[in-house]
């Protein structure tokens, strides 16, 4: 039976999330990397493929790939920034072999010299928009930067930034952390987009502060408080958050807009990896990758994962395809040039530490 969506009747850009969406994980930089062993694959990655229950799209893939090639998956999760740190701290006794990262990270990661090009089986069915020339990294799951506010306790979201300023809010809010979470970061991101320019973005984060619990360096941590009515509002993302709702009824999805009458936005947020430069086991890691942009776990994507597949050749048909395409209607989408966020991310994160005083 196909999970049942309902569309708030407040905006349309609203999702009251099925009970019966898939979970995945919120644990936040556990595990450790493989050394010695030819049959093994490393991977550092940021959270939000993998399931509380086994039942992620990394989980299933990760057992596939295990049964066909009858290499081991070795996997270590945090934030996209957390992951970065390791890897360049581990860049003298390389531990990792593949990184996924949320953009600006897999980007940082790169200008850091820490991946290496290869196109993967399968990459040519990215729009060319999506990938570096020089192939250093390549999407894996397509997502979008969005919030969540609890339905029971919220069943009307804020529709615009403004109303967040609300102090009903106080203590009752709390975002990732910009530069440590992926999630966190792009919360500077489309602020600065909404806003107009970011002299303005961080001075409405300043005066967010006041209602903000405070830093947290896992997004999907979030969602728990949410759920149980903790927080009304927390940011998130579509994949992750969609698919968190298995255990957690209570969760919404939504997009506030720039001011009143202005479309809700957003932007893609994909899952993005490469190659670690100087891994123990490359090979394993170039097959990997090959088997993850296989059509099959592509097309497993949205009905596993809850998130969107970056082949523009495949079509997913499924139920949660049809209700993640529901959810982006009437949503406007913009791009950010991650070059260039990448590049000015220091003086981005700098800017929000005076704004809000962190």
């Amino acid at each position: 039976m196909s999970p049942h969506i309902r569309l708030s009747r407040y905006a349309p850009a609203v999702l009251v999330l099925p009970l019966t969406a898939l979970t995945l994980s919120g644990c936040g930089g556990t595990g450790s990397a493989a050394a010695g062993d030819d049959k093994v694959v490393t991977v550092y990655s940021a959270d939000g493929l993998k399931g509380e229950r086994g039942n992620g799209w990394y989980d299933e893939q990760f057992e596939a790939f295990e049964r066909e090639t009858g290499i081991t998956v070795k996997y270590v999760e945090g934030g996209s920034g957390e992951m970065v740190q390791r890897t360049e701290r581990e860049k003298n006794n390389t531990q990792a072999d593949v990184l996924v990262t949320l953009p600006p990270f897999i980007q940082q990661a790169d200008s850091k010299g820490l991946l290496r090009g290869y196109a993967p089986e399968g990459a040519a069915h990215i729009p060319e928009s999506e990938r570096p020339a020089d192939g250093h990294y390549t999407p894996l799951v397509n997502n979008y930067f969005g919030f969540i506010h609890n339905t029971e306790k919220l069943p009307k979201p804020p529709e615009t930034w403004d109303e967040l300023l609300s102090k009903k809010y106080e203590g009752k809010l709390q975002y990732s952390t910009p530069g440590v979470a992926g999630d966190g970061t792009a919360l500077l991101i489309k602020a600065i987009h909404d806003f107009g320019d970011r002299k303005r973005a961080m001075d409405y984060l300043g005066a967010l502060q006041k209602n903000n619990v405070g830093p947290s360096s896992s997004t999907s941590k979030l969602a728990p408080k949410v759920d149980k009515g903790e927080l009304l509002v927390a940011n998130g993302d579509v994949q992750m958050n969609y698919a968190q709702a298995e255990t957690m009824p209570h969760l919404g999805i939504f997009f506030p807009a720039a001011k009143k009458g202005a479309k809700p936005t957003t932007f893609a947020l994909p899952y993005t990896a490469g190659l670690v430069k100087g891994g123990p086991h490359t090979e394993n890691g170039e097959k990997l990758l090959d088997f993850l942009l296989g059509e099959r776990p592509q097309r497993e994507v949205s009905s596993v994962g809850g998130g969107f597949t970056v082949r523009d050749d495949i079509e997913a048909r499924d139920d949660q395809a049809e209700e993640l395409a529901a959810l982006m209607k009437g949503v406007e989408v913009f791009r950010p040039d991650w070059e260039e966020v990448a590049g000015d991310l220091d003086s981005y994160l700098s800017g929000w530490k005076r704004a809000t005083g962190s």
